[in-house]
């Protein structure tokens, strides 16, 4: 149990003892102590997954312990999920750190403190069981988060991303304040169970509903989902290759992780009666988002944010999955969000190693250029068939689970979305190592968005003593992580079963309020059956045909692309319009955004 807070401890006292003494220190020192402080998180973190599978930790700051069933104190609440996903952030940082070796020598230990900061925000938000102490995390990694975006102050694009980030995340943060401040007005509780607890038995009048639409709009909003999505292409574009890394692998997916954590042990009572039109909503959101994020990569040039939308596109598939409300779903969705977390931070490091070796990030300018760095080009190619879901591994486990969750609950037309999905993203990062590595394609594409400038977001002098196995080591690193993950004896088994119990409402408030040990439970078996392989099949075959489609596709007879053409020129070029770059136009859509999840959670719960 000590080891619980240490998850948040040991990146927060490396950062202050490195803000205290990093300027008497060497700047080796800066990278060791990062270094050694994002292992250390990783190692407990992982610690922490094994000792939860079969019961949660539950750790109460300054032993404020429930008295009577009522909880006093803040906890963190350690179950497989949280634990999972902090986990992971400590692994992504881990690598971003060595591949930033000396990246930013002319700025000292700045670099080092904001990231180290933003570890532990990322963990306690993670591993929280207090919706306000959420919140605080919420804010504190979304300041450091800010913060690395716009690094390089001096240039206008991390500037702008900063700012659209800034603006955008601080509207959310509001609306997550008033649905915490309308729900402990209900039900004098910010402990989520507590919450859960206060909640059961009563019906979903219009103050919870409209809590509840607050609280999800400020998650999906850090998650970037559709119409809230906006900020996200431009902060990853413009935020540094080591940045991008934690931001795609986790952060994003951190947003979701509190829906999942909110929804079960406080809102799913409540909404019990309900629950087929909640999942339409989810579901519904999911899929536009995983479409559109898929929809948007492929007409990218600039790699940073062509992996930004990847990005978009896999968080919706990770809503659709939680979506499904079922506890094979969420197990599903969470071995997804690892295994794909390693798969996109091993992507982002390739096209650093890019950035670095060839001074450009832009797909048709590095056209046939990649041989300066084959080792990126292994990267795209696993991390392509990694995205797409290439059975039996990587995501193959968690995709499973959730096609076969799918067909559980009557939604058996929403694999084949999922699938479509998968064939954009997998398919536009073929495309583009095919290109850069292979020298493939046309070397002009006048549907890709306008020519980005040569890499003004990384750092003018690289430093040239980098080692190979700094450079290439991390990216190799996550990617064989991510796709062996699948291998790992009775995952699925096991996610399943701790996924029933997080899902069992009763018995987790009787664990953490009262501290009943949770009854023992058999680990069921999960056999995957034909259709997540044929789905895996038809999504990688599909994404390498994707890939050759957006590279000769101009190549075409005439009739074959002439009416395709005019038929989807019109949507494109709007749907491109609305990726503006203006902060104004973003609020805009968050706010339409609000109102309509609002709108429909009125209108369909009862």
């Amino acid at each position: 149990m000590v080891l619980v807070p240490l998850v948040v401890a040991i990146p927060l006292v490396a950062a202050a003892a490195l803000t205290a003494m990093g300027q008497f220190l060497g700047r080796r020192v800066d990278d060791l102590t990062g270094i050694a402080a994002a292992v250390a998180t990783t190692v407990v973190s992982t610690m922490l997954l094994l000792r939860s599978l079969d019961h949660d930790l539950v750790y109460w700051f300054g032993g404020w312990r429930p008295r009577h069933g009522i909880a006093l104190g803040i906890a963190f609440d350690v179950e497989p999920l949280s634990a999972g996903i902090a986990a992971l952030a400590g692994a992504l940082m881990t690598a971003s750190f060595v591949f930033a070796w000396r990246y930013f020598d002319e700025v000292g230990t700045l670099f080092h403190v904001l990231m180290l900061v933003f570890l532990a925000a990322m963990n306690g938000f993670a591993l929280s069981g207090d919706l306000f102490n959420m919140f605080v995390f919420f804010e504190l990694m979304s300041v450091c988060a800010f913060a690395l975006v716009g690094y390089a102050i001096e240039q206008r694009a991390p500037l702008q991303g900063a700012i659209n980030f800034a603006v955008t995340n601080t509207v959310g943060a509001l609306l997550l304040l008033f649905g915490i401040a309308l729900v402990y007005g209900r039900t004098g509780a910010l402990n989520l169970a507590q919450i859960g607890r206060a909640l059961d038995g009563r019906p979903p009048d219009g103050l919870l509903v409209v809590a509840f639409a607050l609280l999800l709009t400020g998650f999906l909003v850090k998650a970037g989902a559709v119409p809230f999505h906006f900020w996200l292409s431009d902060a990853y574009a413009a935020a540094p290759i080591p940045v991008c890394v934690v931001l795609s692998g986790v952060m994003s997916d951190l947003g979701l992780h509190a829906v999942a954590r909110i929804y079960w042990p406080s809102f799913s009572g409540v909404f019990a009666a309900d629950a087929g039109s909640l999942r339409a909503i989810l579901v519904g959101s999911g899929v536009l988002t995983a479409l559109v994020g898929g929809t948007m990569a492929f007409f990218q040039r600039d790699l940073k944010r062509l992996l930004a939308f990847v990005t978009i596109g896999h968080v919706g598939i990770f809503l659709a999955g939680i979506g499904l409300l079922t506890a094979r779903a969420l197990a599903g969705t969470t071995l997804y969000v690892l295994a794909d977390g390693f798969v996109k931070g091993g992507l982002f490091l390739a096209v650093g190693i890019l950035l670095r070796r060839a001074r450009d990030g832009d797909e048709l300018r590095l056209r046939g250029q990649g041989g300066v760095a084959p080792m990126a080009g292994v990267a795209f190619l696993l991390g392509g068939l990694g995205l797409a879901g290439l059975p039996p591994f990587g995501t193959f486990p968690g995709s499973a689970l959730i096609i076969r969750s799918a067909g559980d609950v009557g939604y058996g037309w929403l694999p084949p979305l999922l699938a479509a999905a998968s064939i954009l993203t997998a398919g536009t990062v073929l495309r583009a190592g095919a290109r850069i590595f292979l020298g493939l394609g046309d070397t002009d594409d006048p549907s890709l968005s306008h020519e980005p400038p040569a890499a003004e977001e990384e750092p003018a002098h690289v430093p040239g003593r980098v080692s190979p196995p700094l450079l290439f080591g991390p990216a190799l690193a996550l990617m064989v992580v991510g796709l062996g993950l699948a291998f790992t004896p009775g995952l699925a088994g096991r996610a399943t079963q701790w996924a029933q119990r997080f899902e069992d409402r009763p018995a987790h408030t009787a664990e953490l309020l009262r501290g009943v040990a949770p009854r023992p439970a058999g680990t069921p078996a999960f056999h995957p059956g034909a259709a997540p392989y044929v789905y895996g099949a038809i999504s990688t075959v599909g994404a390498v045909g994707f890939a050759f489609f957006g590279l000769y596709r101009r190549r075409l007879p005439a009739l074959l692309r002439r009416v395709p053409g005019r038929l989807t020129a019109g949507p494109a070029a709007q749907l491109k319009a609305l990726h503006s770059g203006v902060v104004g136009d973003y609020v805009a859509w968050l706010t339409f955004g609000a109102a309509a999840l609002g709108g429909l959670l009125a209108l369909t719960v009862r």
